[in-house]
């Protein structure tokens, strides 16, 4: 990709960031055409409201930018998304919001995807201040882009060979080994829930479990698995039409575990790295999973396919027993699980889930350090019970008393999960609606927060 945000470039405009209570004192200093073209456009600093004032020679003197009454760093985004072609340097803003968030969020701002597209825009440039380091901010807007593009990209194009091949370059460059273990080979190696979800796919686009080593022995082991299901039918549980469309975004954890390991890598931090992405496409033909199917687990643990459109978790409990064995010290899982927690938080706030207290509080802190929302909800033990199968150990789809679908889910997982530090994020990895700065299509969400929860905890 080419890069947005540089470290100098010749006669970058002035921008200038400002709250909405701040901006008539900047326009009483302002030479007397700025403050009447501001007046003229009715530029009030509004988040997210750009005015590009321009010269007495027709170019561009300096450009105004709002960020409403409380913005952060993120209302950067729309600013990227905003400005024509040029390049940009950031002349003043708040000293609270840091020049680092500040270029990632432009950064994030700028992204497109038009891998299919003829026509390629030419975007904007920022010149980092002087004290970012514009090689981490590039590193981790590359591997959120990487990620969004995953997601982006329509499953004929994103198949399970496709997520193994970008899961070996990502290993090669980075040093790390790998194992990859397909098709009939799930069963010999007991995988045997990833084999029963993906069996039904052809076989160019056979089910695996990918393996991503990395770091030095004596380093803690953090454990990241990611749900990679490149296409949802739903099984013979159908979805309807309208409910398909986007399944295509369905190896969103997959694409988030390995952006937050590409960055995790790239960075050096102290510890040891296990990637853990089970790839499948749940699909429908003659040797489809069934509603009433009984399976086995690599835990040991027998599952009754209640319903064959809740096969994320199925495969995620092989992942996490997989995990265990490994004795991490601490395990985050990032899946697009559930409808039920976009039920109950929309697309923009996904849900996590931890009875770690002290590593709830990491996550939490994260988040507000670099505006990278989500909000904890309980693993509540009350609806354990809608988890039980009258024929097997336990059963994939959750009583209808219990309701919330969500949080069964995650209590699905913890059967299956390591003892010790443990996360799961629901996420939705999708824009449904876009807006400047947040195109609608493939978003990155909670990797920003969880690198910089890692950071802390392990630097």
């Amino acid at each position: 990709m080419s890069e947005v945000v540089v470290d100098h470039a010749e006669d970058a405009v002035p921008v200038h960031a400002l709250y909405e209570k701040d901006v008539p004192g900047f326009l009483d200093g302002r030479q007397a055409f700025v403050k009447a073209f501001a007046e003229l456009s009715d530029f009030k600093g509004k988040a997210g409201q750009v005015l590009v004032a321009p010269n007495t020679e027709g170019g561009i003197d300096r450009v105004l930018f709002g960020l409403g009454t409380a913005g952060d760093a993120m209302t950067f985004r729309a600013l990227a998304a905003k400005l024509p072609a040029g390049d940009y340097r950031i002349a003043s803003a708040p000293p609270e919001i840091a020049h680092e968030q500040i270029a990632l969020a432009f950064a994030l701002g700028s992204y497109r995807f038009d891998r299919y597209k003829k026509k390629k825009d030419e975007r904007p440039r920022l010149v980092a201040a002087d004290d970012v380091d514009v090689a981490e901010v590039r590193s981790i807007a590359h591997a959120c882009a990487l990620a969004r593009d995953m997601v982006n990209t329509p499953p004929n194009d994103m198949g399970p060979l496709q997520i193994e091949t970008i899961a070996r370059e990502i290993a090669e460059q980075y040093g790390a080994s790998i194992t990859v273990v397909t098709g009939e080979g799930l069963l010999e190696a007991n995988y045997p829930a990833v084999h029963a979800v993906g069996r039904a796919a052809v076989p160019h686009r056979a089910p695996r479990m990918i393996e991503i080593s990395w770091g030095q022995a004596g380093q803690p082991l953090v454990a990241l698995v990611g749900k990679g299901v490149v296409f949802d039918t739903g099984g013979l549980d159908i979805k309807p039409s309208a409910g398909m469309r986007n399944m295509k975004k369905d190896m969103g954890g997959a694409a988030h575990v390995l952006a937050l390991g590409r960055m995790i890598m790239a960075a050096k931090l102290p510890v040891r790295l296990a990637i853990l992405i089970p790839v499948v496409e749940n699909a429908i033909s003659g040797d489809a999973m069934r509603p009433g199917d009984v399976l086995n687990s690599r835990k040991g643990l027998t599952i009754e396919v209640g319903n064959t459109d809740a096969e994320g978790r199925l495969i995620l409990a092989d992942a996490l027993t997989r995990a265990e064995e490994l004795e991490p010290a601490l395990t985050l899982d990032l899946a697009t699980l559930t409808g039920a927690a976009r039920a109950a938080l929309g697309p923009q706030l996904p849900p996590f889930y931890t009875d770690d207290e002290e590593l709830a509080g990491q996550i939490e802190a994260a988040m507000a350090a670099v505006s990278d929302p989500m909000w904890r909800m309980p693993l509540w033990k009350g609806y354990v019970d809608a988890l039980d199968s009258d024929v097997a150990d336990i059963k994939n789809d959750s009583d209808a008393w219990a309701q919330a679908g969500s949080v069964t889910a995650a209590l699905f997982l913890q059967k299956f999960a390591p003892k010790g530090a443990w996360a799961h994020f629901d996420i939705f990895a999708w824009n449904p609606r876009g807006r400047p700065g947040w195109p609608s299509g493939g978003e990155v969400q909670a990797v920003r927060a969880l690198y910089r929860m890692l950071q802390d905890r392990f630097a």
